[in-house]
């Protein structure tokens, strides 16, 4: 009896040792690209759900086509299980990531730098494994923080090696850049990727009136006197300003003999030759004294006026643009000291360029920028030979807010500008009453003012057909047209 309870002692003493040196029994790790979870910690851990990896058949390298890599955070580390013993494991980069076997079935993975390397496995039947291991950086903490100030914008916060990628939509221009700055103090490389807006193709209906009013006077005054012949005496006073008047007393006769030509000159009567008549004509014939005078005054009034309709969608650019383009010569080096002429064509006339946002509260967001523009060739340059006016520009820019349907005015773009000119002869022009007849005089004077009235309107995407135009009341009625008219009734 003594002898089989020793007997029955030592059998379970047997077993129990057996048992406590049994490896524990793991869960296979499924292929990587899975849902099973990785346990991450700053510390070896046991995982909560353990991977294993289960070597190949063969002692060459394995890998799974198609799988999706293993991902670790930098200052984290990723502990693998596996159903065999492990006899040694290593990185191609030691730099972004190290590898431990801490126990003959578990593999320590700690995340060094941002990067991908490769992780092979070894077993004691010198059967291998590889997979990909990717290194982010870490946006716990980033994420945690952009959500808190965020609550309610749909924000992503990833990683991607070493940056942190920003995707997602959110209300406002503003909340997308102050949700890049907060990311930006996790890490220096920063991908902001956010739209704004609101959500759907909502669009803005600009309706634009270009008013531009030019008034211009203008004052001559100025007299040409001659004199053809009194008492064998020619003489003319002018300025040059207006016209020109020229006189001849003399004759030129040609006269051809064999081959010699003689030409003489000889007095005739006096000849008066007048480009311009100005305004007025006056003339002595009997003592053979003559005037030219200009005496104008001109007022000009011109009013340009255009009515743009512009629609664009929310947040994107819209541009107008009533006039041309004219070529502007452009010299550019070649080489060897030699350069070559260029076209390139610079816009002219009324042009508009807006920016609409639709801000959360309703409220519309305007950027605007209008422009009138004209030739001037009286500042024009030349380049290689060919005369390149110059641009005459009235320009704004603004940005405001203002609600659906309201109007506003850009007002005060004035160009107001003098002109005089004065000519006389000298001396002659400086007697107190009869310096007038030795004087011309030009003024003229230019104001110009450009004013453009803008309304904005939201605009909603309808599937209903607009209405058509009505259609005017027929010149002639087809119906009545061949009827008889009534007795009595003159045709």
């Amino acid at each position: 009896m003594t002898l089989l309870r020793s007997n029955t002692m030592k059998l379970v003493t047997a077993i129990a040792v057996a048992l406590l040196f049994l490896p524990t029994p793991m869960h296979p790790l499924p292929a990587p690209g899975t849902d099973s979870a990785v346990s991450q910690s700053a510390a070896p851990s046991p995982a909560a759900d353990p991977q294993a990896v289960t070597s190949g058949p063969s002692s060459s390298t394995q890998e799974t086509p198609g799988s999706a890599p293993l991902r670790v955070m930098v200052g984290k580390s990723l502990l693998i299980n596996t159903t065999e013993r492990l006899k040694r494991v290593s990185v191609t980069d030691p730099s972004v990531a190290d590898a431990l076997v801490v126990t003959p079935t578990q593999v320590l993975v700690n995340g060094l730098a941002p990067g991908e390397v490769s992780l092979l496995i070894w077993d004691e039947l010198e059967r291998s494994r590889s997979f990909d291991l990717r290194v982010d950086v870490d946006v716990t903490a980033a994420a945690e923080e952009i959500h808190r100030l965020f609550p309610d914008e749909q924000i992503s916060v990833t990683p991607s090696r070493s940056a942190i990628v920003l995707s997602g939509h959110v209300t406002t221009e503003d909340a997308a850049k102050h949700a890049g700055a907060i990311a930006s103090a996790y890490s220096r490389n920063v991908v902001n990727v956010l739209t704004f807006g609101p959500v759907g193709a909502q669009e803005v209906l600009l309706q634009v009136k270009f008013m531009e009013v030019d008034r211009t006077a203008v004052t001559e005054l100025g007299v040409n006197l001659f004199m053809p012949g009194l008492g064998n005496t020619v003489a003319l006073s002018q300025t040059g300003q207006f016209g020109h008047v020229s006189l001849s007393n003399t004759a030129t006769t040609t006269v051809t003999n064999g081959n010699s030509t003689t030409t003489t000159t000889s007095p005739t009567a006096p000849t008066v030759n007048i480009s311009d008549f100005l305004n007025l004509f006056l003339a002595r014939t009997d003592i053979n004294i003559g005037a030219v005078i200009r005496a104008l005054q001109q007022k000009n009034l011109l009013q340009i006026l255009a009515e743009p309709n512009l629609i664009a969608v929310n947040g994107k650019e819209a541009s107008f643009l009533a006039g041309g383009e004219f070529p502007f010569p452009v010299s550019q080096p070649s080489g060897q000291g030699l350069s070559t002429v260029t076209i390139q064509f610079r816009e002219f006339g009324v042009h508009l360029k807006f920016t609409p946002v639709i801000q959360p509260n309703g409220y519309i967001h305007l950027r605007v920028v209008p422009e009138v523009s004209a030739l001037d060739f009286a500042n024009s340059v030349t380049v290689s030979g060919t005369t390149v006016p110059a641009l005459s520009t009235r320009k704004a820019e603004t940005e405001f807010e203002l609600q659906d349907g309201q109007s506003f005015v850009i007002a005060g773009l004035m160009d107001n500008r003098v002109t005089n000119i004065n000519s006389k002869i000298p001396w002659l022009g400086d007697l107190p009453v009869l310096g007038q007849f030795f004087r011309s005089k030009s003024l003229q004077k230019s104001n110009s003012e450009l004013m453009v009235l803008c309304t904005a309107r939201k605009v909603v995407p309808s599937m209903e057909m607009p209405k058509g135009p009505v259609n005017p009341q027929p010149f002639l009625d087809d119906q009545h047209f061949d009827q008889p008219k009534p007795e009595g009734e003159k045709k």
